[in-house]
C-alpha cells in the first residue's frame, strides 16, 4: 500500500510540474570564448566539443545558445573589418587551420537541432587584459587615438561618434551576413571602476558636452545613443532579429534611488553608465537578462530581492533571468540545507508574471552536470519543449495553417506529410512546425506542452506505427520567425 501511495503522488507531481511548465519560455545558456577554453584548439577538436555541448543542452531542454564572437574587436567569424580572435586560434589575426567559420557553423548546428543562435559581442572592450599582441588590422592600432587603456584594458571610447558609427557597422555586418536570431550585449559598457583608475575622458567632454554639465550623465548619453543607433541598424537590416543586453544584476540601490534594490552593490546606472530601464521603457531591446548570479540570502545583493525589483520595473520587454550554475549549486536551500538552491530559485521564477525565460552562465558547467543542474533541467524544469516568448513589438500576426497534412506509407515507414502555408514576407511565412500527439478521446488542447512530439523545420513526421489498433488525433501548427503559431491542423491516424 505504501509502494502505491508513493507512485500515485509522483504521477501527481509529474503532472503539476508538466502544467506548471510555461508554453512559451526562453532557455539560453552562454558559450564563452574569453575563458580560453577554445584557445588554439584544433578545427576539428573544437566542432566535436561545441556539437557535444549542444546536443546535451538541447537533451536538457535549451532552445537557444548565446555565443560569443567579438570579445575585444576582434571576430570568431570570417570579418571584413576586425581581426580573427586569439581566443579562437591563439594569435590575434591568424585564421583557424583548417579554415572554419564558427559563427556559420553555429548557426547551422544549433538551427539543426531547433535552437536559436544569438550572436553575442562586447561593443567596446577593446583589449582585455591577458592580450600582449594586437593584430595590425585591430582598432587600437590603426586609430589609437579612438581607444583608452584602463586597468589593462583598452576600451573604445562612448563619447566618440565614430566609435558608435564603426561599431554599428560590424554588427550590421553580422546581422546581413549570417542567419541568427539575434544580437546580444554584455555587462560591459563603460568599464567596472578599479581602485586608483580613472576615465581619462574630461577633455572629450569638455568639448563634445552637449549642453550636459554633469559627466555622469553625459557618459550614460553617449550610451544611450550607441543603444538605439544600434537597435535601429538591427531592425533596418533584418526586422526579426532580436537585440538583447544581459546588464549587471543591479540597476541602482535604494540609497541613491528610492525605487532602487534594497541591495548594496555596485551599480549600472552610476557605476557603467548603463540606464537599463530607459532601453527597456524606450523599446530599445527586445530582451533583457539581468546577471542574477548571487545566491538566496547574499548580504549585499540578495537573489530573491533582485527578481523581485527587475520583475516589478522591467516588464515593457520579454525579461529573462541570468543564472549562475555554479553558485547556485554551491550555496544550500536557506530551508532545507540537503539541497541546493536550483529548486527555490525556480519556484521563484514561477511566482514572477514578468519573467519569461532564463540564460544559464554558463553552458559548460550544465553539460558537466555540476550539482545535477543539467539533470534537473532535463526531468523536470525543461522536460518539455518550449517555443519563445512572442514579441509582438516586432510581429504579433500568426501564419496560415498547414495545408494537405496526410499520413502516406514510405520505404521509410509511415510518414506525416504537410505542405508549408503560403507567406509573402517574413512576417507570415512558416519556418517551423510544432507537432502535437493526443489520445483517443482526449480533448485537443495545444497549450498542454506534454502533447509537443516534435518542433521541426521539416514538412513531414516520421510516425511510431506498431500493430494499427490504437487511434491518435496529430496537430500541426506553424511558427513563423518569431514564433507565432498558426491554427492546428487535425488528423486521425492508427498506429
Amino acid at each position: 500500500m505504501k509502494k502505491i501511495l508513493i507512485s500515485v503522488i509522483f504521477v501527481f507531481v509529474a503532472v503539476v510540474m508538466a502544467f506548471g511548465q510555461q508554453k512559451r519560455e526562453f532557455r539560453g545558456a552562454w558559450i564563452q570564448c574569453v575563458n580560453g577554453q577554445f584557445l588554439g584548439m584544433p578545427t576539428e577538436a573544437m566542432k566535436k566539443t561545441l556539437a557535444y555541448q549542444l546536443d546535451e543542452l538541447q537533451k536538457d531542454g535549451a532552445n537557444a545558445i548565446i555565443f560569443q564572437v567579438r570579445p575585444e574587436c576582434d571576430a570568431l567569424y570570417e570579418s571584413p573589418y576586425e581581426p580573427w580572435s586569439r581566443f579562437l586560434t591563439g594569435t590575434q589575426g591568424k585564421a583557424p587551420q583548417p579554415y572554419w567559420d564558427p559563427l556559420a557553423w553555429m548557426v547551422e548546428q544549433c538551427h539543426n537541432r531547433g535552437m536559436e543562435l544569438h550572436a553575442w559581442i562586447n561593443p567596446y572592450r577593446a583589449k582585455t587584459k591577458t592580450t600582449t599582441v594586437l593584430a595590425s588590422n585591430h582598432i587600437a592600432v590603426t586609430a589609437p587615438q579612438r581607444v583608452f587603456a584602463y586597468d589593462g584594458q583598452f576600451i573604445v571610447n562612448p563619447g566618440m561618434a565614430e566609435n558608435r558609427d564603426y561599431i554599428c557597422k560590424v554588427i550590421g555586418d553580422i546581422v546581413r551576413r549570417y542567419d541568427i536570431d539575434g544580437l546580444h550585449m554584455d555587462d560591459y559598457f563603460y568599464p567596472y571602476p578599479a581602485a586608483g583608475e580613472k576615465i581619462p575622458d574630461e577633455q572629450l567632454f569638455r568639448q563634445h558636452s552637449n549642453g550636459i554639465s554633469n559627466i555622469g550623465d553625459w557618459r550614460r548619453y553617449n550610451v544611450n545613443l550607441f543603444v538605439k543607433q544600434l537597435h535601429d541598424t538591427i531592425a533596418s537590416i533584418k526586422p526579426w532579429v532580436k537585440f538583447g543586453i544581459s546588464p549587471f544584476g543591479i540597476y541602482r540601490n535604494k540609497a541613491n534611488d528610492v525605487n532602487g534594490s534594497d541591495t548594496k552593490g555596485l551599480q549600472n546606472y552610476d557605476d557603467l553608465y548603463a540606464d537599463v530601464l530607459l532601453w527597456v521603457n524606450n523599446g530599445w531591446v527586445d530582451y533583457c537578462v539581468p546577471q542574477l548570479y548571487w545566491q538566496i540570502g547574499h548580504p549585499t545583493a540578495d537573489y530573491e530581492t533582485l527578481i523581485k525589483w527587475w520583475n516589478k520595473h522591467s516588464g515593457n520587454r520579454p525579461l529573462y533571468i541570468g543564472e549562475d550554475v555554479e553558485r547556485t549549486a554551491k550555496y544550500p536551500d536557506l530551508n532545507d540545507k540537503n539541497r541546493n538552491q536550483m529548486p527555490a530559485k525556480y519556484a521563484l521564477h514561477k511566482q514572477m508574471h514578468n519573467v519569461n525565460g532564463t540564460v544559464l552562465w554558463y553552458a559548460k558547467a550544465v553539460v558537466d552536470n555540476v550539482g545535477n543542474y543539467g539533470t534537473m533541467l532535463r526531468n523536470v524544469y525543461w522536460k518539455y519543449p518550449a517555443l519563445q516568448p512572442r514579441m509582438p513589438f516586432i510581429d504579433g500576426k500568426a501564419p496560415k495553417k498547414v495545408k494537405k497534412l496526410k499520413p502516406v506509407w514510405t520505404k521509410d515507414g509511415y510518414v506525416l506529410f504537410w505542405t508549408e502555408p503560403k507567406g509573402k514576407n517574413w512576417k507570415d511565412k512558416a519556418v517551423k512546425y510544432v507537432v502535437y500527439r493526443f489520445a483517443r478521446n482526449e480533448k485537443v488542447v495545444i497549450d498542454d506542452v506534454t502533447k509537443i512530439v516534435a518542433i521541426t523545420t521539416d514538412t513531414y513526421y516520421k510516425l511510431p506505427y506498431d500493430d494499427g489498433k490504437t487511434q491518435y488525433t496529430y496537430v500541426v501548427t506553424a511558427l513563423d520567425r518569431m514564433q507565432n503559431e498558426s491554427k492546428g491542423s487535425k488528423k486521425k491516424v492508427r498506429l
